[in-house]
């Protein structure tokens, strides 16, 4: 509502500075001509532009309309205005209100058709009070003498919101505000009476009948009617001859004796008695605001027009408000409008009438320092002592007492320091004292405090030094208290973090070689042939690849094992995870694994137990395996695969996934099955079990990947561990994991 407010008054003063802008344009098109024709100067042809305006009854601008053959600004120009000038010192001379009243209507208003004009001034206290009227009658002017600040009327909204009204045809529909004389379905026009920048206070015409509205140019001599009682109001108010603002003026001399930088804004109201700004009425010679301007600027002017931000919660119109709401002055630290040296320190409100008096107390150099010391002692919890050793007086500054929990005024002395710390600290607290009076010297201490009024310990660090005479005579100590129990209490927790994480990277690290201990034990990074195998007719060659140096372990494992049967079992596997948990889970699945094959059951049937063995007696283990059961009499390899990548066959240099059906990973589902293959192998054939870290890619879905290693394998295998390696460094794996290789071949 407020800013609302204010956009539609700064709305019709910048129609009323267009207006006024293109007025002079026009006339100083017209001056230009006349000095073209004429040959004189600009104030010869300004002079003789009045002059002939005077004659021909119009005003300036309207001549200089014609004279220039355009449209003046607005609407048509009305001819037979009188010239004010022609009132003016009629009016002037007027010995009072009513006079000045019976003068505006008899020499100027009349001759434009008015029938009554009405004068008030504004109060003090925000209300108006009539000092002259003419047409409205006595009876009728007995009832208007005085108008409330709370009156919803014409003439206040006028004073207070200091602008001109126009209703042609009366009032706004749904207005009930009453009008003197009770002519509502008239034409009224309100004008603010201003003077010399300070607001004195409204006038109201009323014209016999309604109009269709109000031209231009009558609205122009309607405003310099105004001026012109203005002034001459003015003129009697410095005289003493009208009663209104005379209390005012004379609070307004006192303060500008008392207070060097203060501004005095009335409320402005809407229609409803709302406030919705304050009005800078008076402003002090020395007073400037951050923008440099000073009375001639401020004067007149709306708070919130000067100042936006004042309109933030709990701003300075806020404040403002407050204070002339309920007469309780306001303080804060810092104003909207600052003095021009920039150092205002806090600003004051008080209620003066229907109005606010801001004043701004301003701070020199020595109050800034003491507030900067205040500020640091308070962000570096230090207070600061001193103590006279021949009157025994003790000084403490605020954030003192602060740290010991005392209230200000009641200051200890450092022979009674011990008995405000902790008893192990008590020779520290002496010591400290014996080196400042015996040693004379600077001198320093750290002790446990208790706190008076919370009973808390805090870790004080003191500094202090010896105070001499031009004697040397020692007369006084001074010195500081910090409060260091935010750095000493961080100190120990980090000494804490760090013997903690030391403990931990140990264990880590012990964890770490144990793990790779078992893995390298398990499945080295390049396994020998197994004579046993070879007497089966198999060429093995087994690959582990870590993902590097110092990185976690993996679960990747595999196996050939010559059973009782003269079978070779072959298997792959890959447990999910990383550390010693992933390799004592893999440990465990491969021994189960070589225990179980030596029942001389089916790889189905093997993995079928392997995952209920996963499912039940390990603690969470998930993995993936391939385990295959090769029978080197008939040369078939019988195959199941429990979540893992296919094999690989080299046949002839061309290499193939050989086609497996899937089965569940390994510990997923206790109750899970599991399928069996059968294939039949040839001399030369070679079979390529591996795990997905040799082939998986962020940056591609793993059937390219297989089909990669697929183009990779497909050459002669030749010697079967330099095939291994071939294939070892053509895998472009980018996951990080540990990869696992075996490659068999029949012979």
């Amino acid at each position: 509502m407020r800013l609302s407010a204010l956009l539609e008054r700064q709305r019709r003063e910048l129609d009323k500075l267009r207006s006024a802008a293109a007025a002079r344009s026009v006339v100083d098109l017209a001056r230009g001509m006349l000095m073209e024709q004429l040959g004189c100067t600009p104030a010869e042809a300004q002079r003789q532009l009045v002059h002939l305006a005077a004659e021909s009854g119009v005003s300036t601008t309207e001549l200089a309309a014609q004279i220039t053959h355009t449209e003046p600004p607005g609407e048509p120009p009305e001819t037979g205005m009188p010239r004010v000038s022609l009132a003016r010192a009629t009016i002037e001379t007027a010995a009072s209100g009513n006079a000045v009243a019976k003068a505006l209507l008899g020499e100027a208003l009349g001759s434009l058709g008015a029938a009554a004009v009405a004068i008030w001034l504004t109060e003090p206290d925000g209300g108006l009070e009539l000092v002259g009227e003419a047409g409205f009658g006595s009876h009728e002017a007995s009832r208007w003498r005085r108008l409330h600040p709370d009156m919803p009327s014409l003439p206040q909204q006028v004073a207070r919101d200091g602008l001109e009204i126009w209703w042609p045809a009366g009032p706004p529909a749904g207005d009930q505000r009453p009008l003197p004389g009770r002519w509502r379905d008239r034409a009224w026009a309100g004008l603010p009476l201003h003077d010399a920048g300070t607001a004195l206070g409204a006038m109201v015409i009323c014209w016999p009948e309604a109009a269709t509205d109000f031209p231009v140019a009558l609205r122009r001599q309607l405003t310099s009617i105004a001026d012109v009682a203005a002034q001459a109001l003015g003129i009697r108010l410095s005289q003493g001859a009208l009663a209104a603002d005379h209390e005012a003026a004379g609070v307004l001399a006192l303060l500008d004796s008392l207070l060097d930088v203060y501004v005095f804004a009335r409320a402005v109201r809407d229609p409803d008695g709302r406030v919705t700004d304050f009005r800078v009425d008076h402003v002090t010679d020395r007073f400037r605001d951050p923008a440099g301007r000073g009375p001639v600027e401020l004067t007149g002017r709306h708070l919130l027009e000067l100042y936006p931000d004042a309109l933030t919660a709990g701003g300075l119109f806020d404040r403002c408000l407050s204070a002339l709401e309920t007469g309780e002055p306001q303080h804060s630290e810092a104003g909207t409008a600052q003095a021009a040296s920039g150092t205002a320190a806090g600003i004051r409100i008080a209620r003066l009438y229907d109005g606010v008096v801001i004043a701004w107390r301003g701070t020199g150099d020595a109050d800034r320092l003491a507030a900067l010391l205040q500020h640091a002692q308070r962000l570096g919890r230090v207070g600061g002592w001193e103590e006279d050793l021949r009157s025994g007086e003790v000084s403490w500054t605020e954030p003192t007492f602060a740290l010991f929990g005392l209230p200000p005024g009641d200051p200890v002395p450092v022979a009674d320091l011990p008995s405000h710390v902790v008893p192990d600290d008590i020779p520290a607290v002496r010591g400290f004292r014996e080196a400042l009076l015996h040693g004379r010297m600077e001198s320093a201490a750290a002790f446990r405090l208790v706190r008076a009024d919370d009973g808390s310990v805090r870790q004080i660090r003191a500094y202090a030094e010896p105070v001499t005479d031009q004697g040397g005579t020692m007369i006084a100590m001074r010195g500081v208290y910090q409060d260091v129990s935010a750095d000493y209490h961080t100190g120990l927790a980090f000494a804490a973090a760090r013997e903690q994480l030391a403990d931990t990277e140990e264990r880590a690290a012990d964890e770490h070689r144990l793990a790779i201990r078992l893995q390298e034990a398990i499945t080295p990074r390049s396994a020998a042939p197994d004579e046993l195998v070879q007497a089966a007719g198999l060429d093995v060659a087994a690959r582990y690849r870590p993902s590097g140096e110092g990185s976690l372990v993996s679960g990747d494992w595999y196996d050939t094992v010559l059973l009782p049967s003269k079978k070779v079992l072959v298997v792959v596997g890959d447990i999910a995870g990383h550390g010693l948990d992933a390799v004592t889970g893999m440990v465990a699945v491969r021994n189960s694994l070589r225990g179980l094959a030596i029942t001389g059951a089916s790889p189905a049937t093997l993995l079928d137990w392997l995952n209920s063995a996963a499912a039940h007696f390990t603690d969470g283990v998930l993995g993936t395996a391939i385990c295959g059961l090769y029978d080197p009499a008939d040369r078939t390899l019988r195959w199941a695969r429990a979540g893992h990548l296919p094999p690989i066959l080299v046949r002839d240099g061309k290499a193939e996934q050989v086609p497996l059906r899937a089965g569940l990973v390994l510990g997923a589902d206790p109750d899970a099955s599991y399928a069996e293959e059968l294939a039949a192998l040839r001399l030369g054939d070679t079979l390529l079990l591996f795990t997905d870290g040799l082939i998986e890619r962020r940056d591609e879905p793993i059937d390219d990947a297989i089909a990669s290693l697929v183009r990779a394998a497909s050459r002669p295998v030749g010697v079967i561990g330099e095939y291994a390696d071939h294939l070892l460094d053509q895998a472009a794996s980018n996951t990080g994991d540990d990869a696992c290789l075996v490659a068999v071949r029949v012979r």
